[in-house]
């Protein structure tokens, strides 16, 4: 079995919303052969709980708007560390940068096929280590200066 044409317009969708809001390391595991509650994980991070809550509210906006999908579940708002929107086809995780690395769930997940993105989306991939080294020589710099 493999993800249904819906369930990958979804992906893609959100994808491009994720990127759209400079989402880092943006991927999308094809799930439909492991487990039978969803088709599909898209999986998102950012370097901040701000960011995380932009991308979540760009996806939903962007579901809702274009292709008339409503998530029928939204978790971890209150923090916005990890938020997962449910929307029974797919499954959207958006986490903050440290969760991504501390959960890691692309190792969960990887011998599941990947789903085709949007080019901007496929671009986001790597962002999330190139913006910890440039954090990492920015403290660096302000250690140099004290």
């Amino acid at each position: 079995m493999t993800a249904t044409d819906r369930s990958i317009e979804l992906i893609q969708a959100a994808a491009q919303a994720a990127a759209d809001k400079l989402a880092h390391d943006v991927i999308a595991y094809d799930v439909s052969d492991v487990l039978s509650i969803t088709d599909a994980f898209l999986l998102a991070s950012a370097p901040n709980d701000r960011q995380v809550k932009s991308i979540v509210d760009e996806i939903e906006e962007r579901l809702l708007k274009e292709l008339g999908a409503k998530p029928v579940r939204r978790e971890g708002d209150r923090d916005a560390r990890w938020v997962l929107l449910d929307y029974v086809d797919i499954v959207v995780h958006v986490q903050h940068s440290e969760e991504r690395v501390f959960y890691a769930l692309e190792r969960l997940w990887k011998d599941c096929p990947e789903i085709d993105l949007p080019a901007d989306a496929v671009a986001t991939r790597g962002k999330a280590e190139a913006h910890a080294r440039a954090q990492a020589a920015e403290a660096d710099l302000d250690g140099d200066l004290s």
